[in-house]
């Protein structure tokens, strides 16, 4: 064979003998960073935000103080929390321009394309600077993604401009239900005390947000902080975390969990269905972790919400095709069949599915929400990042084709390499 056309044996002993050593295949259990941020999967379980357990957080927190712990570094006090929250609300609405843009995206557009469109569009709105820090732009995201999510959703589908200020008194929570369920909502409304979110509702969004705020180095978070390593601004770096997130191993499992779910009519359909998956070697999306050996911690915090949910009031816009409490079933019925078949446990995404449902958010809006709350764990890498930053830059091991000499082009045969002309161009 020409030199050009393979690798010498020695030189396949040696990509062998370093690939055994050396690869780490996904980079699993390779430390790449310190960080005072989280701990995720100590002794194969458990979840602390700077200290805090994720269980204590879900419990009695509210995503606000978790926001201004990620992002600042410490819990509130009750003047800053009303400081804070404050400050959020008075950035939700969106600059005209921004609506200007978002108009013109297409229905069929994935709602992650308009988070990313809306966070960079952003970015060349209000630019990273001295009077626009990283902290100020993430606060500024955090208020204002739901509110560019849901007017490109009520613009592309009813054709309304919708006021996305919302109440002051709002959380994060209730702001996105608000919009999400009553697009014809302003103060000012003579029936706007019935446009109202139940609080059941409303404490549950608030509860995944704070079991979706932060991950350790989850593939968008490292995608964040490699971007940041070249000293990239604080915008290109989240535009990087929503393009990562969006995959279905990492932030689309929820759809993709939802998707799955919503093919069943009641659980004997569904096991039914998952055996026939689990014979096909399909992957069941929602399961396993690669740090979590013992379950995820978070995900009975979010099955509870969801069991909740699913015999409670149902949301002005419902999308149950299955009774709410049937789909529960059928939730729980997959969950003990890949646990039995495949000794895997749920993780946060699978009963977050159903959970988000029971609200009446669409399946294409999971995982932007999963983007207006893990923004705040995005941020708080960027900050630590920043402050002790080395370029990020692995190395590959080649196994390419050793050094030949150049072969003029008049004398590379296409035909033994099996190349034909197109017929038409």
């Amino acid at each position: 064979l020409p030199p050009r056309m393979c690798c010498s044996l020695s030189h396949r002993q040696r990509v062998i003998a370093m690939s055994a050593d050396s690869i780490a295949k996904g980079l699993a259990g390779v430390h790449v960073a310190e960080s005072a941020i989280c701990t995720v999967g100590k002794a194969g379980l458990g979840l602390n935000y700077r200290g805090y357990s994720i269980e204590d957080l879900a419990q009695n927190s509210t995503f606000e103080e978790v926001a201004h712990l990620m992002i600042y570094g410490e819990m509130p006090s009750s003047r800053q929390l009303a400081a804070y929250k404050a400050k959020l609300a008075s950035l939700r609405k969106l600059p005209g321009a921004l609506c200007d843009v978002l108009e013109r995206l297409p229905a069929s557009a994935h709602p992650m394309d308009i988070m990313r469109t809306g966070c960079s569009v952003m970015g060349t709105l209000e630019p990273e600077g001295p009077a626009n820090d990283q902290r100020q732009i993430a606060d500024r995201l955090i208020a204002s993604f739901g509110s560019m999510l849901l007017y490109w959703h009520h613009w592309t589908q009813h054709g309304y401009r919708i006021d996305t200020a919302g109440l002051p008194s709002d959380s994060t929570a209730q702001h996105f239900l608000r919009l999400l369920h009553f697009p014809h909502f302003t103060p000012s409304s003579p029936d706007a005390a019935s446009m109202e979110p139940t609080p059941m509702h409303v404490r549950a969004l608030d509860v995944s947000f704070i079991l979706y705020a932060e991950h350790d180095l989850a593939a968008s978070t490292f995608a964040t902080r490699v971007t940041v390593s070249t000293l990239a601004d604080t915008y290109s770096a989240i535009c990087t975390a929503i393009g990562t997130l969006r995959g279905p191993l990492h932030g689309g499992a929820n759809e993709a969990a939802m998707i799955l779910l919503a093919k069943f009519k009641d659980p004997e359909d569904a096991d039914k269905g998952v055996r026939d998956m689990l014979k096909q070697k399909e992957l069941v999306m929602g399961f396993g972790h690669r740090v979590y050996k013992n379950g995820d911690p978070r995900s009975p915090i979010i099955k509870e919400w969801s069991r909740k949910l699913s015999t409670g009031p149902q949301p002005p816009t419902s999308l149950a095709t299955v009774p709410p409490p049937v789909l529960f079933a059928i939730s729980e019925r997959v969950e003990h069949l890949i646990k039995t078949e495949k000794k895997m446990f749920p993780n946060l995404d699978f009963y977050s599915a159903s959970a988000y449902h029971f609200l009446g958010i669409p399946t294409g809006f999971f995982t932007p929400l999963f983007v207006v709350s893990r923004t705040t764990g995005w941020i708080a890498h960027i900050v630590e990042q920043r402050e002790n930053n080395r370029l990020i830059r692995p190395s590959a091991i080649y196994t390419g084709p050793e050094p030949g000499p150049y072969v003029p082009i008049e004398k590379r045969d296409d035909a033994k390499k099996g190349f034909k002309v197109p017929a038409k161009l």
